[in-house]
């Protein structure tokens, strides 16, 4: 039986376990809330860029039309980014995810068409590689706090294989935040540029598109 200084002892541990407990929780809350902020700050301008875009992509049609909004039209080739973060203890965010790719690679390779993958977040490479591990092109870490950085980087190797005719359609497989207990998995057409159905339309008012820089 433990002596009355052991129990002590122990009984002051736990409540300074229960301390640091709570102050982690206080910072894991106070991130989760910047978090939040942040995506739903970013949604309006989301939403208008792919009004934008649907506009632009049902306004253009022929061979003089941007291969980024009007595609290649070919449709063997297929590029899926498949974007997680690059640590775990997030409960199924993750999963949800790569199994949203894995479904989408079955159904792509079922239908006799070429996969590749572009992993963004190292949660994304360590379970896809199991299976698919020479389909994957690249993979790039998400990082603690994405940034701008990290954007550019994918974009940068989506256009340049999009350019080299490695790929004919590029598919972003994502999660679409709704809540802080609910985020959806999303598989998203970026190339070539897809026409959201629910996207309210922009009124030009006669008006026609400037490119600036230029068109290419």
């Amino acid at each position: 039986m433990a002596s009355l200084k052991e129990m002590r002892n122990r009984i002051g541990s736990v409540k300074a376990t229960q301390k640091i407990t709570k102050a982690m929780q206080m910072v894991a809350a106070a991130k989760l809330r910047r978090a939040q902020d942040a995506a739903q700050s970013a949604r309006p301008y989301a939403e208008r860029m792919a009004s934008v875009i649907a506009n632009l992509a049902q306004g253009v049609s022929g061979e003089s039309a941007p291969r980024l909004l009007a595609g290649t039209g070919r449709d063997e080739r297929h590029l899926i980014v498949v974007a997680t973060s690059d640590r775990g203890l997030a409960g199924g965010f993750n999963t949800s995810i790569v199994r949203a790719a894995r479904e989408r690679i079955s159904t792509l390779q079922a239908a006799g068409k070429e996969v590749k993958l572009l992993v963004v977040g190292k949660k994304a490479r360590d379970q896809l590689r199991r299976l698919h591990s020479e389909k994957i092109v690249e993979t790039i870490d998400a990082g603690g706090s994405p940034s701008m950085d990290v954007a550019q980087a994918v974009a940068d190797r989506v256009t340049a294989m999009f350019e080299a005719g490695e790929v004919d359609v590029v598919t972003l497989v994502y999660s679409r935040f709704q809540s802080v207990v609910s985020q959806v998995p999303t598989a998203r057409r970026l190339i070539p540029a897809e026409v959201v159905v629910d996207a309210p339309p922009v009124d030009l008012k006669g008006a026609v598109y400037e490119y600036e820089p230029s068109e290419e």
